[in-house]
């Protein structure tokens, strides 16, 4: 696994460019006190989370599903059905996948060329820091990883891994053999399929504990690149914050969270995000 680095330790004798300012966008000074703000609850906090979603991967070039520009949008959406086509027909699902037309195959091309950007790299600093517990993620592209992150719940899966449905172990794609469809787990002997979830496929039962219990512990979630809309993803916030946790939302714009958010950031989160770590990593070296 390649990983990236980020930050020195300490104070950073290099500033970073100002945060970008939107039309939505706070003012710089509200901008500089929101991150004021952002750090102190991070610091303080016991447990810190994140939960981040498609913005993210929009500022590493990878299209939405949704909204201006997503692949839906373009293409109309996939078939509701998708995991009860996999189950009715594994191997016509896997020549699908192995040979993808329209947008399936501009969707794989995307993530094959995608490279993580800063907001990954600072989410991955935070935890070298000690102090990200927890990501939780909507996106599929294994940017996270790939950026240096290592507590990663991907709760949508990873395009990069082949699950199996019986046992559940995951293997990297490039590790299974495929001259034969549907491939066979060799641990239990079930189908394997690739472990992206499909439309009607239940949120694999590890992730969805893992997330659960992220959720019961975190006293401080970062929310990153979403509106934290979709199911089951958009709850875990609300359960931070039924229970009295600080939610510190990072978004270009306002969304449906934000009058729960007790620190908006608003700018991309490669941008603000960086700007973030390097108060954190200031004020521990102070």
């Amino acid at each position: 696994m390649r990983v990236a680095g980020f930050l020195s330790r300490g104070k950073s004798s290099t500033p970073l460019p100002a945060p970008c300012i939107f039309v939505a966008a706070m003012p710089a000074d509200d901008l500089d006190s929101a991150l004021q703000r952002a750090a102190d609850a991070i610091r303080a906090a016991r447990y810190v989370g994140a939960l981040t979603g498609a913005g993210l991967s929009v500022e590493s070039g990878i299209p939405p599903f949704r909204g201006p520009g997503g692949l839906w949008t373009k293409h109309g959406e996939p078939p509701l059905n998708g995991f009860e086509e996999f189950l009715r027909d594994p191997k016509a699902a896997w020549q699908a996948r192995l040979n993808p037309q329209g947008p399936m195959r501009e969707l794989w091309e995307t993530l094959r060329a995608a490279a993580p950007n800063e907001g990954h790299r600072a989410l991955a600093a935070l935890e070298r820091l000690g102090l990200l517990r927890i990501l939780i993620t909507q996106n599929i592209d294994d940017l996270h990883r790939v950026a240096g992150s290592v507590a990663i719940a991907e709760i949508h899966g990873n395009y990069t891994l082949v699950r199996c449905l019986g046992c559940g172990i995951r293997h990297h794609r490039d590790d299974v053999d495929l001259h034969e469809l549907p491939p066979i787990c060799r641990a239990c002997g079930e189908i394997l399929k690739s472990d992206t979830v499909s439309f009607g496929e239940p949120i694999p039962f590890d992730v969805l504990e893992v997330c659960q219990q992220a959720a019961r512990d975190c006293d401080c979630m970062i929310v990153a690149g979403t509106s934290a809309t979709v199911y089951p993803a958009a709850h875990f916030p609300l359960q931070v914050r039924e229970r009295g946790g600080t939610l510190i939302e990072v978004n270009p714009y306002p969304s449906e969270i934000t009058p729960l958010c007790e620190v908006s950031l608003r700018g991309p989160a490669g941008v603000v995000l960086p700007h973030l770590v390097q108060l954190i990593e200031q004020r521990r070296g102070a």
